[in-house]
């Protein structure tokens, strides 16, 4: 999570941030998801952050307060991470369908139910992903713990 803050806090892609410090993207990726990181990869980091590098280091917990993660930080990467997967599968289903109609036919109904199906998926990801619908949110979870709890909110 550290790597990320400093990354979003430059306004950096993970692209750029891999050909800064020298890195593969699937590096950095694997980094902000919180898989440990060689030294030298570290140390990298520290560099192009222009950081000390006892602040990239697990167990450092004095170092990590001092650039930790809020809870609206972590909410905003959330959000932005769910609009992230929405546009994915978006992508995934429109190369799909047109490769159905390429092998079936526009007209076969294989084609038509597979994109009706799909679609309504698509759909409902959306909603969620954009929190039109948040049956399942932040909030809804929140509500439950409070109630389960006997408070009010």
């Amino acid at each position: 999570m550290i790597v990320r803050k400093l990354r979003l806090q430059r306004g950096w892609t993970q692209e750029q941030l891999a050909e800064l410090a020298g890195l593969s993207v699937r590096s950095i990726q694997r980094i902000e998801r919180g898989q440990a990181a060689s030294l030298e990869t570290l140390k990298s980091l520290a560099a192009v952050f222009e950081v000390d590098l006892a602040i990239l280091q697990p167990g450092e917990a004095e170092m990590n307060e001092r650039i930790s993660v809020s809870e609206e930080e972590k909410a905003a990467m959330e959000y932005v991470k769910g609009i992230k997967e929405f546009w994915s599968h978006f992508i995934m289903y429109a190369v799909f369908i047109v490769a159905f109609m390429i092998g079936f036919g526009p007209a076969h109904p294989a084609v038509y139910w597979t994109a009706f199906g799909w679609g309504l998926g698509i759909l409902a990801h959306g909603l969620v992903a954009y929190e039109y619908l948040g049956f399942f949110g932040p909030g809804w979870e929140r509500r439950m713990i409070e109630k389960r709890l006997g408070r009010k909110l």
